[in-house]
């Protein structure tokens, strides 16, 4: 029988972290796939295979991450005791250091535990697009594009650049990179839809307050383990001339590559790399993408019994709005969250307005009482 402990500042029992983390199921799952992998056949289909060694990894990782949560608690107590016995004001601060610690893991762990979808662990790629006002729209979708980078490099996730169209004054037209890294497209997903700015526009010479239109879309960064079928005869290829900066070489080589999907329609560029052969491999990574996010879709339309028509990026579409003047405010209009830190925002502290959309989302998908 193990002895309780408990740690007012790290949640209470921490003999609980085992029960809420399901630690024994996810013990018995390891050994399971243990089992199953042994066996001289459990190649012989790639994909199942493949999927059930992630599944593996993910509860072994999760067992791995609550005995080391426990680990700490235990820690902390122990110090915290000894504080208390002799006044060792070093214990009692390094107690505090180590809850604050574990108070950090468990709510990493809570997180992890509500992105449970089937693709929430992957990794995202994510498109951003101007909308309705013009030069303004373009310099806002330059904006958000430094907002999601800031934010995923502060994240601890890995991001590339894969495509940008500039816009002919200022800003961008649109931008595609990837984020890679357990939970991008968990968290990132939350950010989809359309993004409304208001300032006072840099571009207007009599210093009037403008509105400005950027999309935000994310897509999963489809594996190969995922069927998705690419046929030659269904592509187009268009390879031409780089354009804005990027120096002699992208301007004078056709390295840019486009590529069309005939049956759905969509359309993918590349033109970041200096090679071709890279363009045309990362092109087919965002049709990849974009293909399975239309046939998501489709088949939830189909479902619902609705069209899956896109919202316009302009007025009366936005999830969230950025006012720059006469007030400063950021308003989720899903969530209802406003905050008046703007300047912190558009410099990447996204992570309030996305865990308040998902623990929104994770209400929405449980049954009422």
């Amino acid at each position: 029988m193990r002895r309780q402990r408990s740690c007012a500042d790290c949640g209470g029992d921490s003999t609980i972290f085992e029960v809420i983390f399901d630690l024994e199921n996810q013990l018995r799952r390891v050994a399971q796939i243990d089992a199953q992998a042994a066996a001289p056949e459990f190649w012989n289909d790639a994909p199942r295979a493949q999927g059930l060694l992630r599944e593996q990894a993910r509860a072994r990782g999760t067992v791995e991450e609550v005995q080391r949560l426990d680990r700490i608690v235990e820690d902390a107590e122990t110090l915290l005791e000894l504080a208390r016995e002799v006044g060792d004001a070093t214990s009692d601060e390094e107690a505090a250091r180590l809850a604050a610690q574990a108070a950090t893991a468990l709510s990493a762990l809570e997180w992890a535990q509500m992105l449970n979808g089937p693709h929430d662990r992957m990794g995202a790629l994510v498109s951003i697009n101007s909308g309705a006002g013009g030069t303004d729209s373009q310099d806002w979708a330059e904006m958000l594009l430094r907002m999601y980078l800031r934010w995923s490099e502060r994240s601890g996730f890995k991001v590339e650049l894969l495509d940008t169209q500039p816009g002919e004054e200022a800003g961008i037209k649109s931008a595609t990179f990837s984020v890679e890294g357990e939970y991008a497209f968990g968290f990132l997903h939350a950010e989809s839809g359309v993004h409304r700015l208001v300032r006072i526009s840099p571009f207007d010479g009599n210093a009037r307050r403008h509105t400005a239109f950027a999309s935000v879309a994310v897509f999963l960064d489809v594996k190969e383990d995922l069927e998705i079928d690419l046929r030659d005869e269904d592509m187009r290829f268009d390879f031409f001339r780089a354009g804005g900066a990027g120096g002699q070489h992208v301007n004078k080589t056709e390295s840019a590559v486009r590529v069309t999907h005939l049956p759905t329609g969509i359309v993918v560029q590349c033109q970041n790399e200096r090679s071709q052969h890279k363009n045309r491999t990362q092109a087919l990574r965002v049709l990849r993408a974009r293909i399975y996010e239309h046939e998501r879709r489709k088949r939830d339309a189909e479902l619902a019994g609705i069209s899956g028509e896109k919202k316009a990026i302009e007025w009366g579409s936005q999830i969230r709005s950025y006012v720059l003047a006469p007030y400063r405010l950021v308003t989720d209009h899903r969530t209802e969250l406003k905050v008046g830190n703007v300047d912190a925002v558009l410099a990447g502290d996204l992570d309030q307005f996305i865990h308040a959309y998902l623990l929104g989302e994770s209400r929405r998908r449980s049954p009422a009482p």
